[in-house]
């Protein structure tokens, strides 16, 4: 009886520590101004949140755009990019080694306007990743107060409680057909007034007009065939409210969710950022007070 508890004993103290899931920020450079767009602190306080919730999640964040060696991706359970997208979207110019990554099983989060690519084969590769994407002429980006009331059985929804804010929250994305695989996490009804804008890239059009009074999704996940896993997150223009628990919340839970880590009952735990906090880290200085 000694010598068999001694064997596991000595068992445990040989067997290897449980590796952390690595995640990788991306954080795009400098683009809006002071307290918008602000891609480097955004990540920042992501990231800090995961390496303390005790998950097993080992966060880092690349300012100023694509690290210089991909080697920093080595070893990754998921990937986030937080950046300027369009057709300046860090990804462009690196589709291959990207989708190389998703094939491995890595998950790819997108937040803000690291949602929007052009279509066509980027687009493509986009909904392959994180099952939709904002389409030139097809998604509008207004800014409006969002309402969330109710939330899916899933587990990026976990702890996640009714909440409302403002941010520019996109919408009338461009998803996988019939939603293969995609569930809808962020879904509310914007104002009839975010969707009479006159015909432009980003404004408005006809389908856009015509679906006045409809809900609209504004951040969903994607299951890939593969196995791997993505999400969009179209909030994230304005950096304070990273100070919002619960959109917090459901942005953390989904990056542990695409690393595929077990989120908790009740969420990913995090503190609620000071003023301070908030403050720190952004691209720009605080302008002076008037």
């Amino acid at each position: 009886m000694k010598l068999s508890v001694l064997a596991v004993t000595v068992a445990v103290l040989l067997a290897p520590q449980q590796q952390k899931k690595k995640v990788v920020f991306v954080a795009g450079g400098p683009s809006h101004g002071y307290g918008d767009h602000e891609h480097f602190a955004g990540s920042t306080i992501l990231a800090q949140a995961l390496n303390a919730s005790s998950l097993g999640i080992e966060a880092v964040v690349h300012k100023n755009g694509w690290p210089k060696d991909n080697a920093a991706f080595d070893g990754a359970s998921a990937v986030v990019i937080y950046c300027d997208g369009a057709g300046g979207h860090l990804a462009i110019k690196r589709l291959a080694f990207v989708d190389e990554l998703a094939k491995k099983g890595v998950g790819l989060g997108c937040l803000h306007f690291a949602v929007e690519v052009p279509k066509g084969e980027v687009g493509d590769k986009f909904l392959d990743w994180i099952g939709g994407y904002f389409e030139l002429d097809w998604s509008v980006n207004p800014h409006w107060k969002a309402e969330f009331k109710t939330f899916p059985d899933h587990p990026v929804a976990r702890g996640v409680k009714p909440f409302s804010i403002r941010d520019e929250w996109y919408y009338n994305m461009r998803f996988r057909k019939e939603m293969q695989g995609v569930t809808p996490i962020l879904t509310a009804v914007p104002p009839d007034s975010t969707r009479k804008g006159k015909d432009s890239g980003r404004g408005g059009n006809e389908t856009v007009r015509s679906r006045l009074g409809q809900p609209e999704h504004v951040m969903w996940v994607a299951d890939r065939p593969d196995g791997g896993r993505g999400f969009g997150f179209t909030g994230g223009h304005v950096h304070w409210n990273w100070g919002d628990d619960n959109f917090r919340k459901v942005v953390l839970n989904a990056v542990a969710w695409i690393a595929k880590v077990d989120v908790p009952a009740d969420g990913v735990p995090s503190k609620t950022p000071t003023q301070e906090e908030l403050e720190a880290n952004q691209d720009d200085p605080k302008p002076p007070k008037k």
